[in-house]
């Protein structure tokens, strides 16, 4: 640190220029260690992925398959339902059991989303805690 010692008649100016000489040196810095270490990122290590094993689902008598065709009709257990409050009245009951049952719902490809969104908001409602959707696996090969 310097000091100008000196005669009071100048005036004292503020220098308010920034030095960015420290800034230049770290961003270089970080520039290479960057640069260095991008390609240990991205490289790939070849490893044999293990192929694709699913476990058929264990279907428990207690376990109760909610069902809805291309048109909406709703099916308990393959038993056609009247309505949605048929439905909501039975997932209240199930609800109450100890423990509760799984429920998994069984959507036609071509139904409107609404159906099936109607299945998931009865279960919420009636304080469902599993609740699954049963699909068809791809096919292999």
């Amino acid at each position: 640190m310097g000091m100008q010692i000196g005669r009071g008649d100048e005036d004292d100016e503020l220098n308010a220029v920034i030095n960015t000489t420290p800034l230049v040196d770290v961003m270089l810095v970080l520039l290479i260690i960057f640069l260095i270490t991008i390609p240990v990122v991205t490289e790939n290590i070849p490893v044999k992925l293990p192929a694709e094993e699913n476990q058929p689902l264990q279907t428990r008598p207690e376990n109760i398959t909610i069902a809805v065709d291309i048109d909406g009709n709703l099916f308990w257990n393959n038993e056609a339902l009247v309505d949605a409050e048929d439905l909501q009245k039975r997932l209240f009951e199930i609800a109450q059991r100890v423990p509760q049952p799984e429920i998994h719902i069984r959507g036609d490809q071509e139904t409107r989303y609404d159906n099936v969104n109607q299945i998931v908001e009865a279960c919420q409602r009636a304080a469902i805690f599993k609740v699954g959707f049963i699909t068809e696996p791809p096919p292999r090969g």
